[in-house]
């Protein structure tokens, strides 16, 4: 008799192991599905970045780069955080034609670490729209001329001390979820002046703010 019911007690741990098993697999199967999952990624792309004032109406962006990596934390379904640490070059350019100098561009380059803290809203499946706040900290700047034959000169190496190391703005995009891979845009919007008083460097951009656009491509893992 003993032996019997031992039998039965091993095939019904046997039997609740399996179905805890089983239960425990598919809530994880339900998890991924929804997006409930924590994510850390890697992405890259294109700036499109420019100055803006009440004084200044530049309309040429000028391309940089931005590179790092984010999570993305959920918080209930369909809502999550996103930070993200970022190198960001920003700045502008302005072109020149003359029998001096010939054809080229100036450009300022801003070379930003940059924080963003998005709120992500799934608003279907594989589309998501963000916004957040956003700050960064100015590493580097300098100004080269971009020449007509594609040469690249350093024509100044500005002292980050003589602009504001501090930027804070918003930023507000969309994005594409294809599997692991995410394509999507942004605009960002500085709050802060690049320049401060006290130097020449400063004064010649007190009055200019960035302004932004990104296109970028994402690997989730």
């Amino acid at each position: 008799m003993r032996t019997e019911w031992r039998k039965i007690t091993l095939l019904m741990v046997t039997a609740g192991t399996l179905f805890t098993a089983q239960q425990v697999q598919a809530q994880e199967q339900e998890i991924r599905e929804n997006g409930m999952s924590p994510r850390i990624g890697i992405k890259a792309g294109l700036n499109l970045s420019n100055f803006y004032s009440d004084d200044v109406n530049d309309n040429n962006l000028k391309a940089g780069l931005n590179a790092g990596v984010y999570a993305k934390l959920p918080v209930t379904r369909g809502f999550s955080i996103q930070p993200e640490l970022l190198y960001s070059n920003k700045g502008s350019k302005r072109s020149y034609d003359n029998a001096i100098f010939g054809e080229g561009e100036y450009r300022t380059n801003l070379h930003y670490i940059e924080m963003p803290v998005l709120g992500v809203i799934n608003l279907a499946k594989n589309f998501n729209i963000h916004a957040g706040p956003y700050v960064s900290y100015l590493a580097g700047a300098n100004i080269t001329d971009l020449e007509s034959d594609g040469s690249v000169e350093e024509l100044a190496e500005l002292n980050p001390e003589n602009l504001n190391r501090f930027d804070y703005g918003v930023a507000a995009g969309f994005g594409i979820d294809l599997g692991p891979t995410t394509i999507g845009a942004r605009y960002t919007l500085g709050m802060r002046e690049v320049g401060k008083s006290g130097s020449l460097a400063g004064e010649a951009f007190r009055d200019n703010k960035n302004s932004n656009i990104s296109l970028f491509i994402g690997i989730g893992f």
